[in-house]
């Protein structure tokens, strides 16, 4: 069994080709993006996840439903209400079914275990922990939530800081720490490490398991470049160089092989074996082949 931890939209791509080839995986995803809109709580990465495995995703946009429409979203800014996010009619259906179970007494594992088995989606699909985590960002404009930065204001304010509020009451839970025990590899996909992976690994008990197993990480930085989002601004706030180096630095306490694009220059570094492949994923077959590769180095 494999375990993958997961962001929003690079590694959902690599877990849309990685089902393809492997039944035996199970994915552990960010949760502080998560935000409370018009009464339904929204879980970017998750759905993105589902969507992914579920085949139902946008792969225009890499979130969302494909050929879904907005007439509710339209309608309440007809009204007089923007909602902050573009949520489409189908997708809505998601938020308000996790909603509901939530407001049932079902935490948030259980809700997302009953959502991916209604997708028909085998692999477990786990949050990095049941309580509420924010990933805040302190910019020259102010501090504000990740989807206000990204979504309202399109990523522009310059980046002083990243916080993650409510990370000191966060625990990894039973079962995510029972499947990642008896894992023989995992996985990091090419997701932005500071606010997609970074979360999952600042709950407390991550680390301590990731540090007794082999773990793969893929570069989401080509060159100087984040492949999409704003990796490079989060990166360069908490003093990271943005290249492979300073993914690897930040996975430096347990990461054992890095895989960087087979375009990027050649690093040598005495903590961490690096290796290259094609890591651009443009269609289902290009995450096939990654997929095979990390497949590989896992062994």
């Amino acid at each position: 069994m494999i375990a993958t931890l997961s962001g929003g939209t690079g590694t959902p791509k690599l877990l849309w080709g990685l089902k393809e080839i492997c039944d035996d995986f199970f994915v552990v995803v960010n949760t502080a993006e998560d935000v409370w809109v018009s009464g339904n709580k929204i879980c970017p990465d998750i759905d993105s996840v589902i969507y992914a495995l579920s085949e139902t995703i946008d792969t225009e946009k890499w979130w969302g439903v494909r050929n879904d429409s907005f007439i509710t979203y339209e309608r309440l800014k007809f009204l007089g209400f923007d909602e902050g996010m573009m949520i489409g009619d189908v997708d809505r259906a998601t938020h308000i079914l996790r909603s509901n179970l939530l407001r049932e007494g079902k935490n948030l594992l259980e809700a997302t275990r009953i959502l991916k088995s209604r997708f028909g989606i085998k692999q477990e699909i786990f949050p990095m922990c049941n309580e509420e985590v924010s990933t805040l960002i302190e910019t020259e404009s102010g501090t504000m939530h990740f989807q206000e930065f990204w979504v309202g204001r399109r990523g522009e304010p310059e980046v002083n800081n990243i916080i993650f509020k409510g990370i000191e009451n966060a625990k990894i839970p039973s079962e995510v720490k029972e499947f990642l025990e008896e894992c023989k590899a995992v996985i990091i996909g090419p997701s932005n490490p500071i606010t997609s992976i970074g979360p999952i690994i600042s709950v407390r008990g991550y680390k301590e398991i990731l540090k007794k197993k082999k773990v793969i990480a893929v570069s989401p930085i080509i060159g100087k470049n984040p492949v999409s989002g704003p990796a490079g601004k989060f990166m360069r706030a908490l003093g990271y160089e943005v290249s492979p180096v300073g993914v690897a630095k930040v996975y430096r306490d347990f990461i054992d092989v890095l895989v960087i694009d087979e375009k990027d220059s050649d690093y040598e570094l005495d903590f961490v074996e690096v290796v290259k492949a094609d890591t651009i994923m443009k269609k289902k077959e290009d995450a096939e082949n990654l997929s095979r590769f990390l497949l590989e180095l896992v062994g």
